[in-house]
């Protein structure tokens, strides 16, 4: 229960995931003093995939993540005794059909929890009209209009803000369900109801936003996807969630669950923070928050503290999704071990090639993914994956007779040690989905609140002071470099030795950050990561498109955002990192010149 002598805000986050551990809601609600739990059960994975099975199934379906209802459940009895109110990303593309079902389970525990929704992301009606009417659409990942897509829309839906959640707990909710407001918008309605801030107090609103983005990904900021992972105490078998105590003027400490694995460090929250970001202007609907000067400090075990967050005014537009048909996937893996891979992949392509008629196939990929390594110790060691990768619009294009047999029938002919994956329940074809990502004026996006324990439904207003959105940030490549040589003697080794990042994906737009340990690095960082020397590390996987590039100089960062990095985003992708979460991994096992003193405090 929160306590009553208690004066800071304290919100927990028991979600980052559709894939996230579900006792994290009951833990948290049993356990911990805190005034409100917020979750994340969205991604543009399954915007794209629920909007699409809705479609599909003429809207016969329940197209909400019940991944929640397991969290949630167990839960449901601490949250009415501890009087411990609920924001949740959770309803996809069926929030009032998520309603009806916790309805239904809280009314069958005998519980009084009152629960409100938050509709109005769903615009497929709006996009249509906007199309027939000229709007571009343009893409936020490629700059492109929506007429050169070539594909027909059949979903899509749009980023809400905070304040449809705030009006639901000024009725008096205890649960407000939302299918899609932005990721951080559950903790900044959770700040603004308690301390009662209006649209115009953009300070506080900017710093509880990026609060929301270090909740977001609940362990994340815990030791989760960290690539100082090793430094973590314990066996990391249960990583705490993470709490946020934020002051009235929106000021916050990041701490988190006691008595569970994990742990809140700079290095930690530095790494969240620049997780997904696309310069250093954050945008929302409600606010736009200004990382350039950022301040991110220890204040005590396993507590760190944020200020010094920028703002500008929202943007009048905010961010839409639209999902099309893409058509039908398949893949064929095959293994090849030792010597002469490259030569083996060469031939193996080339008999495929022969087979397919590859008229017929938008996308046909060939991957050689893994090597052999010098002198290796075990037959699996020596092993790799050639990935045969389609993509077409008609599903016979990949049925087993016109994909996967002819994929596999070359095998008698084929390279030394040639073996097919036996099962093969990926060579058959699948639908995919196809994700473009634009604006869409919140002006006309129908933004309301259900409230059916008062039975009315609450308009919410856009933004009426606002400042336009930029789709080209600040990048700009560093002052006053410093020569190599100023730290004496250097050696070649690969740059994670001594650098931390953390990378992600917005579409098809990939960025990741790069910091250091020390504040004595930070000179070296800064003027060794220029976009050509990123280009560089990139090697292949460069192929042209623009990279932008920032510093976040109180942090000892460097940001890069790489456009069109990923094969047009998670759902349609082609590649194994369909989330972008590698690119920071294969990023740090590249070579640079690395000061010897750094290398000699010890390893990351």
């Amino acid at each position: 229960m929160p306590s009553a002598n208690r004066r800071v805000l304290r919100i927990a986050s028991a979600s980052g995931s559709v894939t996230d551990r579900r006792g994290g809601f009951a833990d948290l609600a049993r356990n911990e003093d805190v005034d409100f739990i917020v979750g994340d059960w969205m991604s543009e994975y399954n915007m794209t995939m629920r909007g699409g099975s809705k479609v599909n199934n003429n809207s016969l379906s329940s197209e909400f993540e019940e991944c929640f209802l397991e969290s949630i459940e167990p839960a449901l009895d601490a949250l009415a005794a501890n009087k411990i109110k609920v924001a949740v990303n959770a309803g996809a593309s069926d929030t009032e059909k998520l309603y009806h079902a916790l309805s239904e389970m809280v009314k069958n525990k005998g519980l009084d929890l009152k629960i409100a929704w938050v509709g109005g992301d769903e615009v497929l009606d709006v996009v249509q009209a906007a199309i027939k009417s000229g709007e571009s659409f343009r893409s936020l990942t490629t700059g492109k209009n929506i007429s050169e897509w070539g594909h027909e829309p059949i979903y899509a839906q749009c980023y809400l803000g905070c304040w449809g959640i705030v009006e639901a707990f000024n009725a008096g909710a205890d649960i407000v369900l939302c299918g899609r407001v932005a990721d951080a918008s559950p903790s900044i309605a959770c700040a603004a109801y308690t301390y009662k801030w209006q649209r115009d107090d953009l300070s506080q609103l900017a710093h509880v936003f990026v609060a929301g983005h270090f909740l977001e990904c609940s362990t994340y900021v815990t030791g989760g996807n960290f690539s100082g992972f090793k430094s973590l105490p314990g066996k990391s078998l249960n990583l705490s969630f993470p709490i946020l105590e934020i002051e009235s003027d929106g000021t916050f400490v990041i701490t988190k669950q006691s008595g569970r694995d994990g742990m809140v460090t700079i290095d930690t929250c530095k790494a969240q923070l620049l997780y997904e970001i696309q310069g250093p202007y954050y945008y929302n609907s409600d606010v736009v928050a200004d990382l350039t000067n950022i301040k991110i400090e220890s204040v005590g075990q396993d507590r760190v503290k944020v200020t010094n967050v920028g703002f500008t005014k929202p943007p009048p537009t905010t961010k839409v999704g639209i999902t099309a048909k893409g058509g039908f996937q398949a893949e064929v893996h095959y293994f090849a071990c030792g010597l002469d891979i490259e030569e083996k992949a060469a031939l193996l392509e080339r008999q495929v090639r022969n087979a397919l008629d590859i008229s017929r196939y938008h996308t046909l990929k060939f991957r050689i993914n893994g090597s052999c390594p010098s002198n290796p110790s075990n037959q699996d060691a020596a092993t790799v994956d050639f990935r045969i990768f389609a993509q077409a619009k008609e599903e016979s294009a990949l049925s087993a007779s016109n994909f996967l047999r002819p994929c596999t029938d070359v095998i008698m002919q084929s390279y030394p040690g040639a073996t097919f994956a036996v099962d093969a329940r990926q060579a058959l074809p699948k639908p995919y989905y196809e994700y473009w990502v634009a604006l869409l004026p919140q002006s006309s996006v129908k933004h309301e609140v259900h409230i059916p324990f008062t039975e009315k439904t609450v308009a919410v207003a856009p933004p009426t002071d606002t400042e336009e959105f930029l789709y080209a940030q600040p990048t700009y490549e560093t002052s006053n470099s410093v020569a190599m040589g100023s730290w004496g003697p250097t050696t070649v080794a690969p740059i994670g030795y001594v650098v931390h990042a953390r990378s992600g994906d917005k579409g098809s737009d990939a960025n990741v950050g790069f910091f250091v340990r020390n504040t004595d690095e930070w000179d070296w960082l800064r003027s060794i990561l220029t976009v050509q020397q990123v280009q560089k590390m990139l090697g292949d996987d460069f192929e042209g498109s623009p990279i932008m590039r920032f510093e976040l100089p109180n942090i000892q960062a460097v940001h890069f955002l790489l456009k069109d990095h990923l094969d047009r985003g998670v759902a349609s992708s082609s590649t194994y990192d369909v989330l972008g979460k590698n690119v920071a991994e294969y990023l740090r096992c590249k070579h640079v010149e690395i000061p010897k003193k750094f290398l000699e405090r010890g390893r990351i």
